[in-house]
């Protein structure tokens, strides 16, 4: 069993979360806590998620990023961009509707640099 870590980078646009490990029942409540410390590191806030490094995880990855859009729909403000996301967590998104509210990227390199090209635009 490979505990699940989780790292924060704070960047001016976004705040980065990488997990790596298990992420289950018992690690959800954990990273849900992890993403109220950061919530209001970035402005909107602006949540990149990289889950790549999960080893194992279940229904609890859909209920934290559910969690987060749920909040951010309350508030009226915010995003979620998932880096490197795997083809099984992409088609688990499609099937509960969920894919539509979050964006996807190739990597948290290009997700934060895209974050400055916009912000530079506007």
């Amino acid at each position: 069993m490979a505990a699940l870590r989780i790292e924060t980078v704070r960047h001016r646009r976004c705040t980065v979360l990488v997990a790596a490990g298990e992420l289950d029942h018992a690690g959800r409540a954990r990273f849900s806590a992890h993403i109220d410390a950061v919530w209001d590191w970035s402005p909107g806030p602006v949540l990149v998620f990289d889950l790549a490094d999960l080893i194992f995880y279940d229904s609890s990855v859909i209920g934290v990023l559910a969690m987060a859009l749920q909040r951010m729909r309350a508030t009226g403000s915010g995003e979620i961009i998932l880096a490197r996301p795997d083809a099984h967590l992409v088609n688990v998104l499609r099937q509960t509707d969920l894919l539509g509210y979050v964006s996807l990227s190739r990597s948290v390199d290009v997700a934060v640099a895209e974050l400055m090209l916009r912000t530079a635009r506007e």
